[in-house]
């Protein structure tokens, strides 16, 4: 059973491979095509980088503010994880 789909889904992906090469032999087909996934791709691309700035979670990170006491402080006292599992590891 198994067989027989991995055979059916090579034999569809072959014929697919082949329309898609005989429609785009002709060379008006092919700047078609190729119009069409440059539009996509500016299109996406745009997209894609207005929404990662807009929904970006960090707004501090790199700019710490030196009024910002705690902050500062937080970063001086540095993870103790490390430390942690160095001891641990070592014990």
């Amino acid at each position: 059973m198994r067989q027989k789909t991995l055979i059916s889904g090579l034999a569809i992906s072959t014929v697919s491979v082949g329309i898609t090469t005989y429609l785009l032999k002709d060379k008006s087909n092919l700047d078609k095509v190729k119009g069409f996934v440059r539009s996509v791709k500016k299109v996406i691309s745009y997209e894609s980088s207005t929404k990662k700035f807009a929904s970006f979670p960090i707004h501090k990170a790199g700019h710490p503010d030196p009024l910002d006491i705690e902050d500062n402080k937080m970063v001086s006292e540095g993870s103790m994880f490390p430390v942690q599992y160095y001891n641990e590891k070592n014990q």
